[in-house]
């Protein structure tokens, strides 16, 4: 076991001062790696010595589960069976979209005592490298992402949100569905943010952007406003927490939703996973997808999509299947490919 460490956007943070769940000390002085679980418990770990680096050498290569030990909170049938219900809120008026997620699970190898995150991290950095890329280990908490979604960045008093909405293995496999689902997401979050931006200045700089990754390619968009004077973390969150790519349209009625069809909590899951360096008054907080989290003896990783009238139950389930798909084979051992997850 190592002591308490964080590796973000290129830094690695040593020296671990102090946890607290105040998002006001963001607003202090201070590095803080920050995670904050879907349902609302927020982690900020405050670290002394944090300098550019890269990931350090793990002691030993990461031993994951079997591929085929993955176990999934909905099946295939209780997937679509959520798609069909929300698509009769959807034709009821209640929600125009409501994003449906799962949560996959394993049995860590020597019930998890030598699970070591960064080993973790370092094997999805060379599989699935992403540009929020992070891992955090302290006390209670092991979290590994590679997210390629901003959930929010700051810089002074402008902050940005880049939400995704549409997913494809290729450009042309994006649905016509996806650039309506895309808008509704961005006008969610011009929503959120005009809660606390200064009056008029929230604009959308990009819509509709496709950015590749490995194995998939998504539709994102940029969203910025500018903070008036007195406004911190704790209100940016509490006007756009969680985020409204992994929610829906209305947030409200999709989070009612949410909590009716699926059976386990999301936890860092479209949570939020980053860092704020609270005295130059920046930060970056990328959504929690593509997002491993280990707890005691077992490892989970979230995956979903997002629902609208035009949703194809099967449809959405493959897409959850191509979001895991390569992560949960980083992060599981070798085995013969006739043995699969489910």
């Amino acid at each position: 076991m190592h002591d308490a460490f964080a590796h973000i956007g290129g830094y690695l943070a040593t020296g671990l001062r102090d946890v607290t769940t105040d998002l006001a000390a963001l607003d202090g002085s201070g590095w803080w790696a920050v995670v904050a679980t879907y349902e609302g418990k927020v982690t900020c770990a405050r670290f002394d010595d944090v300098r550019p680096a890269p990931l350090p050498v793990p002691p030993r290569p990461w031993q994951g589960p079997a591929r085929s030990a993955w176990r999934s909170s909905l099946d295939q049938d209780g997937y679509e069976r959520g798609v069909r219900r929300i698509r009769d809120y959807i034709e009821q008026g209640e929600v125009y979209q409501a994003n449906l997620c799962r949560v996959l699970s394993a049995p860590l190898p020597h019930a998890g005592g030598d699970a070591d995150p960064l080993a973790l991290a370092v094997r999805l950095a060379a599989g699935n490298p992403a540009p929020f890329a992070a891992v955090i280990d302290v006390p209670g908490l092991s979290v590994v992402s590679a997210s390629p979604e901003l959930f929010l960045s700051r810089k002074g008093d402008v902050v940005e949100s880049r939400p995704i909405k549409g997913t494809g293995a290729t450009a042309g496999d994006l649905l016509e569905k996806d650039y309506p689902e895309n808008l509704m997401i961005v006008d969610l979050v011009r929503n959120d943010l005009g809660r606390v931006a200064a009056v008029g200045s929230v604009t959308v700089p990009s819509l509709f952007e496709i950015e590749e990754h490995p194995g998939l390619v998504h539709l994102v968009s940029t969203v910025r406003a500018t903070l008036p004077a007195g406004i911190g973390w704790p209100e940016l969150f509490a006007a756009t927490f969680p985020p409204g790519s992994v929610t829906g349209a209305p947030k409200s009625t999709a989070l009612r939703i949410i909590n009716e069809l699926e059976p386990e909590p999301r936890g860092p899951y479209c949570g939020a996973v980053g860092w704020v360096d609270a005295d130059r008054r920046e930060g970056a907080l990328a959504v929690g997808i593509r997002t491993f989290w280990i707890e005691h003896d077992m490892i989970r990783f979230g995956t979903g999509a997002g629902i609208t009238w035009g949703s194809d139950p099967r449809l959405e389930w493959n897409e959850t299947e191509l979001k895991a798909a390569r992560l949960i084979g980083l992060a599981s051992r070798d085995e013969p490919e006739a043995e699969r997850w489910s």
